[in-house]
Order: structure tokens, then C-alpha cells, then sequence
């Protein structure tokens, strides 16, 4: 029996630092600062949250006002917010329009720029909006929570459950979230 618990313990710890080195290497273009971005770099302070969003989704534009009161009411505490636009490459999608976008939305964040869904893919996300949190680590950073910023897309006077904002509470009190992940409504990704 300890000889299972051992191995299982063993290959956990694997898992979590081969995920950590395969974090490392995401790189990306972010459109307001035209800097290269590692999300490893963007994980400090007590949370990420990265942010996956479209400027076609309207599901993504339903929630700007809300992603804006809770940023305002979470980066005070040392919670990082980082936007990856997730869209394969064209007009709409450009540097200039998702800096364009940041400027006159007031999200005021980083807007990444996913074009080869690198990060889509590397965190599974199939819908647009899709939240992750990430927290620093010993091992590198860790994914403690994936999906729904809430429970009603069309209409924030109707929301009864707060995922997003539930589980930032219990990272700010060195709690797991729970649940760790919710199925998020929106938009497919488009892959091509």
C-alpha cells in the first residue's frame, strides 16, 4: 500500500512539474504594449487570472462591465489580470484593434495576442469567455481554477453564482477553489 501511495504521490509531483515546464515556454505578443509576454512573468503577486476573450464573441462583450468592476475590486489585492485574445489572425483581430479595444473599453490590461491558440490549447479552452486562474508555486505556477466567470452570461442582475469571483476569495484565504472548475457558456473557439 505505501508503495502505491508512493508512486501515485510520485507521479503527481511529475505531472505537476512537467506542466510547469511546458508553461514556461508560452510566449506571447501583447497588443497594447507590443512587448513579448511569458506567462510564467505574469504570474506573481497571489493570483493570475487570465482572461480568454473576442472582440466577435458577443458573450465577451456582455462581460466587459463586469470583468471591469471585479479587476477594479481585485487588483488592489495583489491579483494579476492578463487577456488572450484567442481568435486565429485577421483584420478584426489585429494589434491596432485589441489595442483600440483596451483603450476604449476601460478593461485597461494586457491583451495578448493567441493567433496560433498556443495557450488555447495548452489550458483546453473550448469557449469564449473562459476564465483561469493561476497561482505561483514552488514547482512554477499552478492552475487552481477553469470556466464560467458566472452563471448568467445575458443578464448580471440575474446571476446567482459568482464562480470567478468565489474562487478568488478562497486563493485570498490560502484556500483550493472548490468547485476547480465550471463549464463556461459562450462562444466555440474557432480553431482553423
Amino acid at each position: 500500500m505505501k508503495k502505491i501511495i508512493t508512486l501515485l504521490l510520485f507521479t503527481s509531483l511529475f505531472a505537476g512539474l512537467v506542466s510547469a515546464q511546458d508553461m514556461s515556454n508560452l510566449q506571447l505578443t501583447d497588443a497594447v504594449t507590443g512587448k513579448t509576454l511569458s506567462l510564467t512573468s505574469q504570474v506573481k503577486g497571489k493570483a493570475l487570472v487570465l482572461i480568454f476573450h473576442s472582440l466577435n464573441c458577443p458573450f465577451a462583450k456582455m462581460y466587459e462591465e463586469r470583468i471591469i468592476d471585479f479587476k477594479s475590486r481585485f487588483q488592489s489585492q495583489d491579483i494579476t489580470f492578463l487577456m488572450v485574445n484567442s481568435e486565429i489572425s485577421g483584420k478584426e483581430q489585429s494589434a491596432e484593434s485589441l489595442k483600440n479595444h483596451i483603450d476604449n473599453t476601460g478593461l485597461n490590461m494586457s491583451y495578448v495576442m493567441d493567433e496560433n491558440q498556443e495557450w488555447v490549447k495548452f489550458f483546453n479552452i473550448t469557449k469564449i469567455p473562459e476564465m483561469v486562474i493561476l497561482i505561483p508555486g514552488a514547482n512554477g505556477p499552478t492552475v487552481v481554477y477553469r470556466g464560467a466567470f458566472d452563471n448568467n452570461a445575458q443578464a448580471a442582475t440575474a446571476v446567482t453564482e459568482k464562480y470567478l469571483e468565489k474562487a478568488i476569495n478562497q486563493v485570498l484565504r490560502g484556500e483550493t477553489p472548490s468547485p476547480n472548475q465550471v463549464r463556461a457558456v459562450g462562444c466555440n473557439v474557432r480553431a482553423f
